[in-house]
């Protein structure tokens, strides 16, 4: 009969003898992580801006993105896998789309947020809609739309691991391994690490946006 001496939570040696994985799956985790929130930031910016300008689009691209948001994870994979195949495209799609939501949302909710006496200021200073919208709008909308990438991101980092079934998950190659032998350390080791990834992410994004908005922190101080 085991014990817990026999198969413990932490283990020195694990990590010791296992670097190689560990450090490899570690790397395919923050890779898919980065790509999918790079692609979902390049797609819900424009989508976002596009829905603000023409407001029955707006919600509209909000309601597709939600219906997206509910499909189960491991559901949306398999339905993917028809078109393309086993692997990494299949995930980083998979990560997108679910990215998107939140990022088209919160984009959305920091552009209606400009107060209307501020975009009528501009119009009177002879800017044009592109410029009013890259001068005025987007600055203001900032705090919103990081927040936005903040949330998205951490959640992205979770759902990596998911990506285990369709044969590529980071960090969830690990867990699968660990449960399927029940070596503890494993899974400690790959859930410990997915917690590390999420906080560092979460906390240079929000050193990036306080640098990137100053004027939110001399409005609070």
């Amino acid at each position: 009969m085991s014990t817990a001496a026999d198969n413990p939570w932490f283990s020195a040696s694990y990590l010791e003898n296992n670097w190689s994985d560990i450090a490899q799956y570690t790397g395919q985790h923050v890779s898919l992580t980065v790509q999918a929130m790079v692609i979902a930031v390049l797609v819900a910016l424009p989508l976002a801006v596009l829905a603000h300008r023409v407001p029955a689009l707006g919600s509209a691209a909000v309601g597709t993105t939600a219906v997206l948001y509910t499909v189960p994870s491991l559901a949306l994979f398999g339905l993917l896998v028809p078109f393309t195949g086993i692997g990494r495209t299949t995930v980083l799609i998979g990560l997108t789309l679910y990215a998107l939501l939140v990022l088209v949302r919160n984009t959305l909710v920091g552009l209606q947020g400009v107060p209307a006496e501020v975009r009528d200021a501009a119009r009177g200073m002879g800017y044009s809609s592109a410029r009013r919208l890259l001068v005025v709008e987007l600055p203001l909308a900032l705090p919103a739309i990081l927040t936005g990438v903040r949330l998205a991101t951490v959640s992205t980092v979770a759902l990596v691991t998911v990506g285990v079934v369709v044969g590529y998950g980071g960090l969830g190659q690990l867990m699968y391994r660990g449960f399927n032998s029940s070596y503890r350390a494993e899974i400690m080791t790959a859930a410990v690490l997915c917690l590390l990834i999420a906080l560092v992410a979460d906390l240079l994004l929000l050193a990036a946006g306080r640098a990137l908005t100053p004027w939110v922190r001399r409005r609070s101080a």
